[in-house]
Order: C-alpha cells, then structure tokens, then sequence
C-alpha cells in the first residue's frame, strides 16, 4: 500500500506476528534500477518473511530489480497486476495488465530465471468489461504455466475508467465465490484472497477456501487485529500479550531510528489505530499526532501517549 507499508510500519506489524508475511509497498522497475536503492528497499532483518512487490511489465526490467531485491534478503518477489491508479496505468503496469495475460506470463518466466526466492502474482478478477471467469482463469493459465508459485486474488475488478483508486477498493462488489472456484480447478497453485477482510472471522471464513489472505487497510488501521494472527490461524502465542507489551518490545527499533536521525513521527504515525475502542485511544492519537510531530519528540512522548490509554479490556471498561 503505497505510502503506508514502509519499513517502519513493518516493523511495528512485526512486533504484533512472527507468523504473518509481510509485503512492501509497490515499487517500479524504474525506480529500483535508477533511484535510491538503500531508501526504497532497505529493510530490518526483524522484518522476515518478507516480500517484495513490484510494479512493471518489461520482462528484462523486472528480472534486473528482482535480482537486486533478492541481494537485498527478500523471502518472495510479488507482481502487481492489480493496481488500477492512473500513473500505474501510464506506465503499462498494475491492474491494465490484467488484459495482456501472455505478457505477464512472460514477466513471471523472466522472473523465476532471475531469482530462487518464491514468484507470486497480485491481481484482480478482472478490470473494466471482462469476463471475470474468463479473465482470472487465462491469466492463472498464463502465469502457472511460467511456473509461479501463487496467486493473490483481489477479489473485486477494477474500473481503470470511471472510478478512482479509493473507489476501486470499496465499489466494484467482492466475489469471493470467483477466487474459491479457481482454486477448484486448479487444486495446484497456492491461492490467496484479498480484497474486504476486516477481521479474522472474515479471515477464517476465506481460509475454508483457499490457501491464505491477504489483509491490507484493516490491518493498518486496526493493527492491534494482528494480536491475534498467531494464535488463531497458526497455534502459536503472539510476540506480545497485549498492545501495550508489543509497544514496549518494539521501543529498542524507534530508539534506533531515532539515532540515525529520523524523527519519531515516521514511526508512530503508524501506530495511531494500535488503541482503538479503548479509552483513551483518542487522547493517545491526539498527543502523537501533535506533540510526535516536534523535532525533539523521543519515546518520552510516545510513553506520555500510551500513558493516556487505559489498561482495562474494552468490554471492562465499557462496563465500568
């Protein structure tokens, strides 16, 4: 998610799973071979299993940054084909290539020769008038026959004329039904669902169909949800009991970034839904939104924040 999954939001996601995969935002081909490589994928070791995502349609392009990503220490190289956002259209890569099935197998071939981490494919059931049975079952075609080792399926099409990207995620209806009947004909590839999940109820519900999903803007918003990754769809305990242990765990990360010279609003602006429904969620958003902002903000104000929230179940203190 462009803008949001940055090293430092990963970071914090880690400190709430050790189970959950981890994806960056999308980064183009153009932007991997000629920009600043260290800024756009550099990222803590704390951060595995994490993934790669990039946004391209040049076979030789892509293989060249995923080879770089791979010297990086990326556990997967994933392939945007579902971002339907003007400049992404602009550049022949995202959701419009959707419609050029053959060449995104071409990008997954020229992928696997490139790299010997796992190659996956991010996309829609369609884009604009296409059949999204007909569509979805080409394209898995096209890329399972260059060898890709899953699929993560958007479970919406994409309106590349008529609707924005906000609305992209929320208009076009899910249909679940579609990603479930293409793992049924084609038992083999390793199927993923995106698109809607806002809890892990939603999440279990999908996983009685296919083989994982993908959670985007809930887990942002409401990361505190990723509390309850580990024990609930793996079996293991959470790296952290509760939200206010995983912000004392994850204080060594902000106070090295803090000595490298960034400010502590890079990190914590990602951390602002970790309290909601608790009491004192909104006083706890309000200090980091205005005193972490301060040149001189350290993990004093984010302890001065979290002091704000009570300590009291939400179902306690709504009791109460």
């Amino acid at each position: 998610m462009m803008d949001w999954t940055d090293r430092h939001c990963r970071a914090f996601h880690r400190s709430l799973s050790a189970r959950a995969r981890l994806y960056t935002e999308m980064v183009t081909t153009g932007a991997v071979l000629h920009g600043p490589r260290e800024r756009l994928l550099g990222f803590a070791d704390v951060e595995h299993p994490v993934a790669v995502q990039l946004g391209g349609s040049d076979p030789a392009d892509l293989a060249q940054a995923a080879r770089i990503a791979a010297d990086f220490g990326y556990d997967e190289v994933n392939l945007n084909v579902g971002c339907p956002s003007d400049r992404v259209q602009e550049g022949r890569f995202g959701a419009c290539l959707m419609r050029e099935p053959a060449l995104v197998g071409d990008c997954v071939a020229a992928l696997k020769a490139a790299v010997s981490v796992p190659v996956t494919v991010k996309c829609r059931i369609g884009v604009d008038d296409q059949d999204p049975e007909a569509a979805l079952d080409t394209l898995a075609d096209a890329v399972m026959a260059a060898g890709v080792d899953g699929l993560i399926v958007h479970a919406r099409k994409a309106w590349l004329q008529g609707l924005s990207p906000k609305e992209n995620r929320d208009v076009p209806p899910l249909d679940y039904g579609r990603a479930a009947r293409l793992k049924q004909r084609l038992p083999g590839l390793p199927i993923a669902v995106n698109g809607g999940l806002r809890d892990l109820d939603a999440a279990r519900a999908r996983l009685a169909e296919v083989d994982g999903v993908m959670v985007g803007r809930a887990a942002y918003t409401e990361p505190a949800l990723l509390l309850g990754v580990d024990p609930d769809l793996f079996g293991v305990p959470a790296p952290a009991p509760d939200a206010f242990a995983a912000i004392a765990t994850f204080e060594p990360y902000i106070a090295a970034t803090l000595a490298r010279g960034e400010r502590l609003h890079a990190v914590t602006r990602h951390m602002l839904g970790l309290f909601n429904g608790r009491p004192g969620a909104r006083a706890y958003r309000r200090h980091l939104s205005t005193h972490g902002m301060r040149p001189e903000a350290d993990l004093a104000t984010l302890r001065e924040a979290v002091a704000l929230v009570s300590r009291a179940a939400p179902e306690e203190a709504r009791a109460a």
